[in-house]
């Protein structure tokens, strides 16, 4: 059979090939009969199946970026699909990557990727086009589109090739010997099925806990990797920067699997894997998912757990006084009509006291740069705190806190916890802290250890207040303690230095006047 070449049909041959679709009688109306046998012999020897034309379009619906934070021109870095590719809800069509962090760019339609409108390299803002996607339900109406059409029985006729025999070359297939040797999956011990399998213990490897030892990947890669069992510390990224690409792990496997050796990992601290248990089997359950405030906290807390060295430094602060000034404080504005009183938390205080605390001791008002050899100290004072929200923890941030009195530092927290409630804290008010409190005070505790958030080196735990009796010298006498639990990046502060930064701490909360000096 001659070889073929093809080309793509122009609109002008699309348009002659849909005039020639089959209609009741001639295919040409009027035209000779001979005329129509010969075009129907022709079609029986073309090697592609005749369609017949569609019937309609489909709609197709634009899959746009949402919102991403407020960042601009945002590089694409990955694309995760392809034209023809079923997708489902929120399944990952990007990967784009800011300076802070990298996300997907979720499909908010389960269907058929029908066109990309991007590339990678592109950049993207919030509601840019990043696919044409045919919806389900559309695509479902179309079942015939899952399946080629038959072709004509002539043509079915004519192409198929002999028994035993290829259709480009009509050589006739013998069978291969395979080689008795087994590959190295093969040649490894299976455990019978019900067999236990001891998991043996991991080493925790401490150098990479490094920021710069964490491997650079995309969370789909990570997810990819995951599935395999594939540590991502042990791959090498080819891409820009290092980063990991699916490619690298598919290597990475091919490789691991021609030499025979292991790849599996504890997400990349070699450490044992989360057990998997059916809590079925115990009683009734009920499997709740997280939020998404939740899983995005979820990550950045275990990160800064498991790579930061903390430390924490709990102290006592008298703050009788001061408690006795807020109280009198509240009772003037709730005195005045004009309703321009904020009411004073003891938050606002400490806000106020920490400030003075850092400027003191501006090692805690830095950050240690991601291969852990140079600490950037800032100049300016702005300061997080922990709100609870019924999705999770969240931690704005009041800025230049130096410049601001106790009062209007009062009003600016209690607008963002407002706004955190409802959800409608933007990344700005949540981003350029220099020192995070945590306050549990209005619930209850003695003392906690809170997780520094990095890049920060140091956040303030503060518990419940409680009289408690204290020698003056002479006598004991009731006093009001309020516990401070002090957590601490051990790589920038030393002992010594977070036992000082509480010690003048409980001194500014005893005498809010030492903040003025």
């Amino acid at each position: 059979m001659p070889e073929l070449a093809f080309t793509p049909f122009s609109p002008l041959r699309r348009g002659h090939r849909a005039l020639r679709a089959p209609t009741e009688g001639a295919l040409f109306p009027g035209a000779p009969r001979a005329a129509e046998l010969a075009l129907t012999a022709q079609r029986a020897t073309m090697a592609v199946p005749w369609h017949p034309p569609e019937r309609h379009m489909a709609e197709l619906k634009e899959a746009r970026v949402p919102d991403i934070g407020g960042f601009d021109d945002v590089p694409v870095i990955e694309v995760l699909v392809a034209v023809g590719d079923t997708i489902a809800l929120d399944q990952g069509l990007v990967t784009l990557e800011s300076a802070k962090a990298t996300m997907e760019v979720p499909s908010p339609f389960a269907g058929v990727v029908r066109e990309l409108k991007v590339k990678i390299g592109d950049t993207l803002s919030e509601g840019a086009v990043v696919a044409m996607i045919e919806a389900a339900d559309e695509a479902a109406a179309k079942p015939a589109a899952a399946a080629e059409p038959a072709a004509p029985p002539e043509a079915t006729k004519a192409a198929a090739p002999p028994a035993n025999r290829t259709t480009e070359t009509a050589a006739k297939v013998e069978p291969v010997a395979v080689a008795a040797q087994r590959d190295n999956i093969a040649r490894g011990d299976v455990a019978k099925s019900g067999d236990a399998v001891p998991t043996p213990a991991r080493r925790l490897d401490a150098d990479g806990l490094m920021p710069d030892k964490v491997p650079y990947a995309s969370p789909a890669v990570r997810l990819f990797a995951r599935e395999l069992g594939v540590d991502l510390g042990r791959v090498q990224g080819s891409a820009r920067g290092g980063r990991i690409t699916k490619d690298d792990v598919q290597q990475f496997v091919k490789g691991a699997l021609a030499g025979g050796a292991a790849i599996a990992g504890g997400g990349g601290l070699d450490l044992l894997p989360w057990p998997k248990v059916d809590f079925s089997r115990f009683g009734e359950i009920e499997v709740k998912p997280l939020s998404k405030i939740r899983k995005i906290s979820g990550a950045n807390l275990a990160r800064n757990w498991a790579m930061i060295p903390h430390v924490t430094q709990h102290d006592d602060a008298d703050v009788t006084g001061l408690e006795a000034l807020r109280v009198a404080l509240n009772k003037e504005a709730a005195a005045d009509k004009s309703g321009a009183g904020v009411k004073l938390t003891m938050l606002a205080f400490l806000m106020k006291a920490s400030v003075t605390a850092l400027q003191k001791y501006p090692e805690f008002n830095a950050s240690l740069d991601a291969g852990g050899e140079n600490l950037t100290l800032k100049k300016y004072f702005h300061i997080g705190f922990a709100a609870d929200t019924p999705n999770g923890l969240v931690v704005p941030v009041v800025r230049d806190c130096d410049r601001k009195g106790v009062l209007e530092i009062a009003r600016e927290t209690g607008e963002l916890a407002s706004k955190a409630r409802e959800g409608k804290l933007g990344p700005a008010e949540m981003s350029g802290g220099c020192f995070s409190i945590s306050s549990l005070g209005g619930i209850g505790g003695t003392a906690f250890t809170p997780i520094v958030n990095a890049p920060e080196v140091a956040i303030l735990g503060v518990s419940k207040s409680a009289m408690k009796p204290v020698w003056n010298g002479k006598e004991f006498e009731p006093r009001l303690i309020l516990p401070l639990s002090l957590s601490y990046d051990h790589r920038v502060i030393d002992g010594a230095a977070a036992a000082r930064f509480t010690a003048y701490l409980a001194q500014l909360l005893g005498d809010m006047r030492r903040a003025l000096l």
